[in-house]
Protein backbone atom coordinates (compact mmCIF):
# COMPACT_ATOMS: atom_id res chain seq x y z
CA UNK A 1 0.00 0.00 0.00
CA UNK A 2 1.70 3.26 -1.41
CA UNK A 3 1.94 6.47 1.40
CA UNK A 4 -1.26 8.04 0.52
CA UNK A 5 -3.22 5.00 0.15
CA UNK A 6 -1.94 4.05 4.53
CA UNK A 7 -2.92 7.54 5.50
CA UNK A 8 -6.41 8.07 3.58
CA UNK A 9 -7.28 4.23 4.88
CA UNK A 10 -6.06 5.35 8.38
CA UNK A 11 -8.23 8.56 8.09
CA UNK A 12 -11.25 6.48 6.89
CA UNK A 13 -13.00 7.31 9.83
CA UNK A 14 -12.89 10.97 11.02
CA UNK A 15 -13.20 11.30 6.76
CA UNK A 16 -16.91 9.25 6.90
CA UNK A 17 -17.89 11.22 9.51
CA UNK A 18 -16.56 14.76 9.78
CA UNK A 19 -15.79 15.79 6.13
CA UNK A 20 -18.99 13.51 5.04
CA UNK A 21 -20.84 15.28 6.88
CA UNK A 22 -19.17 18.68 5.54
CA UNK A 23 -19.81 17.63 1.94
CA UNK A 24 -23.80 16.54 3.29
CA UNK A 25 -24.14 20.19 4.37
CA UNK A 26 -22.73 21.72 1.41
CA UNK A 27 -24.88 20.44 -0.86
CA UNK A 28 -27.56 21.43 1.03
CA UNK A 29 -26.65 24.65 0.08
CA UNK A 30 -27.66 26.79 -3.19
CA UNK A 31 -25.27 29.81 -2.03
CA UNK A 32 -22.76 30.77 0.07
CA UNK A 33 -24.01 32.67 3.13
CA UNK A 34 -23.45 33.20 6.74
CA UNK A 35 -25.62 30.26 7.85
CA UNK A 36 -23.65 27.64 5.80
CA UNK A 37 -20.34 29.06 7.76
CA UNK A 38 -22.10 29.11 10.84
CA UNK A 39 -23.24 25.33 10.25
CA UNK A 40 -19.58 24.78 9.13
CA UNK A 41 -18.33 26.37 12.15
CA UNK A 42 -20.48 24.03 14.09
CA UNK A 43 -19.45 20.56 12.64
CA UNK A 44 -15.86 21.60 12.40
CA UNK A 45 -16.00 21.94 16.41
CA UNK A 46 -18.01 18.39 16.45
CA UNK A 47 -15.28 16.89 14.43
CA UNK A 48 -12.40 17.98 17.37
CA UNK A 49 -11.03 20.47 15.66
CA UNK A 50 -11.58 22.73 18.48
CA UNK A 51 -13.80 26.26 18.64
CA UNK A 52 -10.96 28.57 18.21
CA UNK A 53 -9.64 26.63 15.21
CA UNK A 54 -12.87 26.08 13.50
CA UNK A 55 -13.26 29.78 13.92
CA UNK A 56 -9.90 30.45 12.15
CA UNK A 57 -10.70 28.28 9.40
CA UNK A 58 -14.07 29.72 8.84
CA UNK A 59 -12.41 33.47 9.09
CA UNK A 60 -9.97 32.18 6.04
CA UNK A 61 -12.59 30.68 3.61
CA UNK A 62 -14.74 34.06 4.17
CA UNK A 63 -11.64 35.87 3.08
CA UNK A 64 -10.90 33.61 0.26
CA UNK A 65 -14.31 33.06 -1.09
CA UNK A 66 -14.94 37.19 -0.97
CA UNK A 67 -11.40 37.20 -2.60
CA UNK A 68 -12.13 35.02 -5.33
CA UNK A 69 -15.74 36.28 -5.70
CA UNK A 70 -16.35 32.20 -5.58
CA UNK A 71 -20.38 31.44 -5.26
CA UNK A 72 -20.44 27.76 -5.49
CA UNK A 73 -20.98 25.71 -2.21
CA UNK A 74 -19.40 22.38 -3.33
CA UNK A 75 -15.84 24.42 -4.29
CA UNK A 76 -16.01 24.94 0.06
CA UNK A 77 -14.47 21.66 -0.20
CA UNK A 78 -10.97 21.92 -2.29
CA UNK A 79 -10.53 25.38 0.04
CA UNK A 80 -10.92 23.79 2.99
CA UNK A 81 -8.34 21.28 2.14
CA UNK A 82 -5.74 24.13 0.89
CA UNK A 83 -6.04 26.40 4.42
CA UNK A 84 -5.73 22.80 6.85
CA UNK A 85 -2.64 22.10 4.69
CA UNK A 86 -1.50 25.66 5.52
CA UNK A 87 -2.30 25.40 9.21
CA UNK A 88 -0.60 21.97 9.50
CA UNK A 89 2.42 23.35 7.87
CA UNK A 90 5.67 24.26 9.52
CA UNK A 91 8.00 22.46 12.25
CA UNK A 92 7.20 18.75 11.35
CA UNK A 93 10.68 17.41 10.08
CA UNK A 94 12.63 15.77 13.19
CA UNK A 95 15.77 17.41 13.31
CA UNK A 96 18.72 14.85 14.11
CA UNK A 97 21.80 16.13 12.24
CA UNK A 98 24.15 15.21 15.23
CA UNK A 99 25.55 12.27 16.18
CA UNK A 100 24.04 11.08 18.03
CA UNK A 101 21.09 13.00 18.19
CA UNK A 102 18.68 12.09 20.79
CA UNK A 103 15.07 11.57 21.39
CA UNK A 104 13.19 11.47 24.58
CA UNK A 105 9.45 9.99 24.16
CA UNK A 106 6.72 10.94 27.03
CA UNK A 107 3.25 10.41 27.59
CA UNK A 108 0.59 9.49 30.00
CA UNK A 109 0.59 5.19 30.44
CA UNK A 110 -1.64 3.40 27.17
CA UNK A 111 -1.02 6.28 24.62
CA UNK A 112 0.94 3.67 23.05
CA UNK A 113 4.66 4.95 23.68
CA UNK A 114 6.32 2.37 23.95
CA UNK A 115 5.19 0.80 20.67
CA UNK A 116 5.31 4.20 18.91
CA UNK A 117 9.46 3.70 20.22
CA UNK A 118 9.86 0.49 18.40
CA UNK A 119 8.16 1.77 15.03
CA UNK A 120 10.57 4.54 15.33
CA UNK A 121 13.74 2.52 15.70
CA UNK A 122 12.47 0.13 12.61
CA UNK A 123 12.04 3.64 10.73
CA UNK A 124 15.33 4.87 11.21
CA UNK A 125 16.79 1.52 10.57
CA UNK A 126 15.34 1.22 7.45
CA UNK A 127 17.57 4.36 6.63
CA UNK A 128 20.43 2.67 7.66
CA UNK A 129 20.74 4.44 11.11
CA UNK A 130 22.12 2.66 13.85
CA UNK A 131 19.80 3.02 17.01
CA UNK A 132 20.22 2.46 20.56
CA UNK A 133 17.07 2.48 23.10
CA UNK A 134 17.02 3.49 26.89
CA UNK A 135 14.52 1.48 28.81
CA UNK A 136 13.84 4.36 31.32
CA UNK A 137 10.56 3.59 32.07
CA UNK A 138 11.89 1.48 34.80
CA UNK A 139 8.69 1.84 37.03
CA UNK A 140 5.84 -0.16 34.94
CA UNK A 141 6.19 -3.93 35.68
CA UNK A 142 5.79 -4.91 31.79
CA UNK A 143 7.87 -1.36 29.91
CA UNK A 144 11.20 -3.30 29.71
CA UNK A 145 10.15 -6.57 28.74
CA UNK A 146 8.09 -4.56 26.16
CA UNK A 147 10.45 -1.97 25.28
CA UNK A 148 12.93 -5.41 24.44
CA UNK A 149 10.48 -7.21 22.23
CA UNK A 150 10.13 -3.92 20.05
CA UNK A 151 14.09 -3.17 19.85
CA UNK A 152 14.13 -7.19 18.66
CA UNK A 153 11.58 -6.41 15.96
CA UNK A 154 13.53 -3.62 15.19
CA UNK A 155 16.87 -5.01 15.19
CA UNK A 156 18.00 -1.73 17.27
CA UNK A 157 20.14 -2.22 20.81
CA UNK A 158 18.55 -1.54 23.82
CA UNK A 159 20.16 -0.80 27.16
CA UNK A 160 18.37 -1.52 30.12
CA UNK A 161 18.42 -1.87 34.31
CA UNK A 162 16.53 -3.90 36.81
CA UNK A 163 13.07 -2.99 37.48
CA UNK A 164 13.07 0.08 39.63
CA UNK A 165 16.15 1.43 39.16
CA UNK A 166 17.20 5.30 38.76
CA UNK A 167 15.64 6.67 34.94
CA UNK A 168 18.31 8.88 34.53
CA UNK A 169 21.29 6.19 35.44
CA UNK A 170 20.01 4.15 32.35
CA UNK A 171 19.97 7.56 30.45
CA UNK A 172 23.25 8.24 31.09
CA UNK A 173 24.51 4.25 30.44
CA UNK A 174 22.36 4.35 27.12
CA UNK A 175 24.40 7.58 25.97
CA UNK A 176 27.46 5.89 26.97
CA UNK A 177 26.80 3.09 24.66
CA UNK A 178 25.86 5.14 21.65
CA UNK A 179 29.08 6.99 21.87
CA UNK A 180 31.06 4.10 22.09
CA UNK A 181 28.84 2.10 19.32
CA UNK A 182 29.12 4.92 16.98
CA UNK A 183 25.23 5.35 17.32
CA UNK A 184 23.15 7.63 14.73
CA UNK A 185 20.11 8.09 17.75
CA UNK A 186 18.97 7.25 20.90
CA UNK A 187 15.18 6.70 21.89
CA UNK A 188 14.62 7.24 25.89
CA UNK A 189 11.71 5.34 27.13
CA UNK A 190 10.22 7.50 30.11
CA UNK A 191 7.36 6.92 33.13
CA UNK A 192 3.83 7.84 31.67
CA UNK A 193 2.86 7.80 35.62
CA UNK A 194 4.78 8.12 38.61
CA UNK A 195 2.88 8.61 42.30
CA UNK A 196 1.89 12.17 41.12
CA UNK A 197 2.19 14.85 38.42
CA UNK A 198 5.13 16.76 40.12
CA UNK A 199 7.42 13.48 40.88
CA UNK A 200 7.13 12.93 36.77
CA UNK A 201 7.53 15.81 35.91
CA UNK A 202 10.99 15.87 38.04
CA UNK A 203 11.85 12.69 36.57
CA UNK A 204 11.83 14.21 33.46
CA UNK A 205 14.59 16.82 34.16
CA UNK A 206 16.64 14.66 36.07
CA UNK A 207 16.91 13.15 32.46
CA UNK A 208 17.37 15.99 30.52
CA UNK A 209 19.92 17.11 32.94
CA UNK A 210 22.21 14.17 32.24
CA UNK A 211 21.19 14.55 28.40
CA UNK A 212 22.43 18.27 28.65
CA UNK A 213 26.01 17.39 30.91
CA UNK A 214 26.66 14.28 28.70
CA UNK A 215 25.60 15.48 25.01
CA UNK A 216 25.35 19.29 25.29
CA UNK A 217 25.78 19.62 21.48
CA UNK A 218 23.63 17.12 20.41
CA UNK A 219 20.10 17.60 18.61
CA UNK A 220 17.15 16.61 21.22
CA UNK A 221 13.85 16.02 20.30
CA UNK A 222 10.99 15.70 23.11
CA UNK A 223 8.14 14.02 21.60
CA UNK A 224 4.79 13.41 23.20
CA UNK A 225 2.91 10.29 22.63
CA UNK A 226 -1.05 11.21 22.49
CA UNK A 227 -3.64 8.90 21.79
CA UNK A 228 -6.69 10.11 18.62
CA UNK A 229 -9.41 8.33 20.05
CA UNK A 230 -9.34 10.91 22.93
CA UNK A 231 -9.96 13.78 21.32
CA UNK A 232 -10.16 17.18 23.02
CA UNK A 233 -8.39 15.20 26.04
CA UNK A 234 -5.47 14.82 23.82
CA UNK A 235 -5.25 18.89 23.50
CA UNK A 236 -5.83 19.37 27.43
CA UNK A 237 -2.57 16.74 28.20
CA UNK A 238 -0.17 18.39 25.31
CA UNK A 239 -0.84 21.90 27.04
CA UNK A 240 0.16 20.04 30.11
CA UNK A 241 3.06 18.68 28.54
CA UNK A 242 4.15 22.02 26.96
CA UNK A 243 4.01 24.00 29.79
CA UNK A 244 5.94 21.56 32.20
CA UNK A 245 8.36 19.37 30.13
CA UNK A 246 9.43 21.65 26.75
CA UNK A 247 8.07 19.42 24.23
CA UNK A 248 8.92 19.88 20.36
CA UNK A 249 6.87 17.74 18.61
CA UNK A 250 3.84 15.32 19.12
CA UNK A 251 3.50 11.92 17.84
CA UNK A 252 -0.37 10.89 17.39
CA UNK A 253 -1.48 7.33 17.30
CA UNK A 254 -4.22 5.59 17.11
CA UNK A 255 -5.63 7.90 14.05
CA UNK A 256 -7.24 5.03 12.03
CA UNK A 257 -9.37 3.75 15.08
CA UNK A 258 -11.09 7.39 15.64
CA UNK A 259 -13.17 9.72 13.65
CA UNK A 260 -11.73 12.60 15.75
CA UNK A 261 -8.40 12.89 13.47
CA UNK A 262 -9.55 16.68 13.43
CA UNK A 263 -7.50 17.17 16.63
CA UNK A 264 -4.42 17.38 14.54
CA UNK A 265 -5.46 20.32 13.77
CA UNK A 266 -6.57 22.19 17.64
CA UNK A 267 -2.77 20.74 18.51
CA UNK A 268 -0.99 22.43 15.59
CA UNK A 269 -3.53 25.65 15.93
CA UNK A 270 -4.20 25.91 19.58
CA UNK A 271 -0.80 24.99 20.98
CA UNK A 272 1.84 25.60 18.29
CA UNK A 273 3.53 22.42 18.68
CA UNK A 274 3.97 20.62 15.29
CA UNK A 275 2.52 16.69 14.64
CA UNK A 276 5.78 14.86 13.82
CA UNK A 277 4.37 11.33 13.49
CA UNK A 278 1.03 9.59 12.95
CA UNK A 279 0.03 6.27 13.39
CA UNK A 280 -2.45 4.51 11.12
CA UNK A 281 -2.21 0.71 11.65
CA UNK A 282 -0.98 -2.10 13.95
CA UNK A 283 2.22 -2.42 11.68
CA UNK A 284 5.79 -1.93 12.38
CA UNK A 285 5.34 0.13 9.33
CA UNK A 286 2.75 2.13 10.04
CA UNK A 287 4.04 4.87 12.27
CA UNK A 288 4.61 7.84 9.44
CA UNK A 289 6.23 10.80 9.36
CA UNK A 290 3.89 13.92 9.25
CA UNK A 291 3.12 15.54 6.03
CA UNK A 292 0.59 18.47 6.01
CA UNK A 293 -0.16 18.08 2.71
CA UNK A 294 -0.49 13.99 2.49
CA UNK A 295 -2.74 14.55 5.54
CA UNK A 296 -5.08 17.08 4.31
CA UNK A 297 -5.23 15.64 0.74
CA UNK A 298 -6.44 12.08 2.68
CA UNK A 299 -8.73 13.89 5.12
CA UNK A 300 -10.86 15.83 2.18
CA UNK A 301 -9.93 12.81 -0.54
CA UNK A 302 -13.20 11.91 -2.56
CA UNK A 303 -14.22 8.61 -2.56
CA UNK A 304 -12.52 6.45 -5.46
CA UNK A 305 -9.75 9.34 -5.59
CA UNK A 306 -6.76 7.77 -7.04
CA UNK A 307 -3.53 7.98 -5.51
Amino acid sequence: MGFFSKIKEGLKKTRSSVVGQIDSMLKSFTKIDEELFEELEELLVMGDVGMNTAQHICDELRVRVKKGGITDPSLIHGLLAEITAEMLRGGQELTLNTKPSIILVIGVNGVGKTTTIGKMAANFKREGKKVVLAAADTFRAAAIDQLCIWAERANAEIIKQAEGSDPAAVVFDAISAAKARGADVIICDTAGRLHNKKHLMDELHKISKIIDRELPDADKEVLLVLDATTGQNAVNQAREFKNSAGITGIVLTKLDGTAKGGVVLAIKEDLGVPVKFIGVGEQIDDLQPFDPDEFSSALFAKDGEKE
